[in-house]
């Protein structure tokens, strides 16, 4: 059965950019919601002793949602740390091939997160943004509804096996208590709070 994951941090050590309050009932509550709704749903069933990534690539409906949201709430809860501003050269230095994949493709650090902030803003409804590599190590921007993931749709929209590197939570519970309808502003402020060594790890 699944469990809740800990976090690596403290619930206000990404304040300001996230308080305290949101991440109590983002990740206290809604998460803990989706990992007690999934055990409940595969109990007795084949997913039972499955991978969250095996459910989430062969599962449907609520097992589906449930997985995940598990899965994408994970990834994005994991690459987070305490608020720290950091400068292009210090996001080369903590993720260096993670970064040179990025300025050979966007150009430069500033417009590689230009445009992944577009896709977030541009994103009808509930659902995430994701940046992933393919199995050449070439990265990809993807817009995903709900709780689909690189993972489950890579194949299948894209043409290639995905794996996620980076995602931005753009459902309404994960920014509204501290930001309202000001998804743009919730945007540009995850930068400050972003792990790029964990980033690099994943691309790795």
């Amino acid at each position: 059965m699944f469990e809740l994951i800990k976090l690596p941090y403290a619930e206000n050590a990404l304040e300001p950019v996230i308080s305290a309050k949101t991440i109590s009932f983002h990740h206290g509550k809604h998460l803990q919601g989706y990992v007690d709704n999934l055990n409940k749903l595969i109990a007795g069933t084949k997913y039972e002793q499955m991978s969250i990534e095996d459910i989430v690539c062969i599962s449907d409906g609520p097992i589906f949602n449930n997985a995940g949201q598990i899965l994408n709430h994970n990834l994005y809860f994991e690459q987070f740390q305490a608020p720290v501003h950091p400068s292009d050269e210090q996001i080369c230095s903590a993720a260096p091939r993670l970064s040179k994949q990025i300025e050979t493709q966007w150009g430069s650090i500033s417009a590689f997160k230009a445009e992944f902030e577009s896709k977030c803003a541009t994103l009808f409804g509930s659902g995430w943004v994701w940046l992933s590599a393919k199995e050449d190590g070439t990265l990809i921007i993807t817009q995903e509804s709900g709780a689909n993931n690189p993972i489950r749709t890579g194949l299948d929209k894209f043409g290639a096996n995905l794996k996620p590197i980076l995602p931005f939570d753009v459902w309404e519970h994960a920014y509204y208590l501290d930001y309202q309808n000001r998804r743009a502003a919730y945007l540009v402020s995850l930068w400050d709070i972003l792990s790029w060594g964990i980033l690099e790890v994943r691309f790795n």
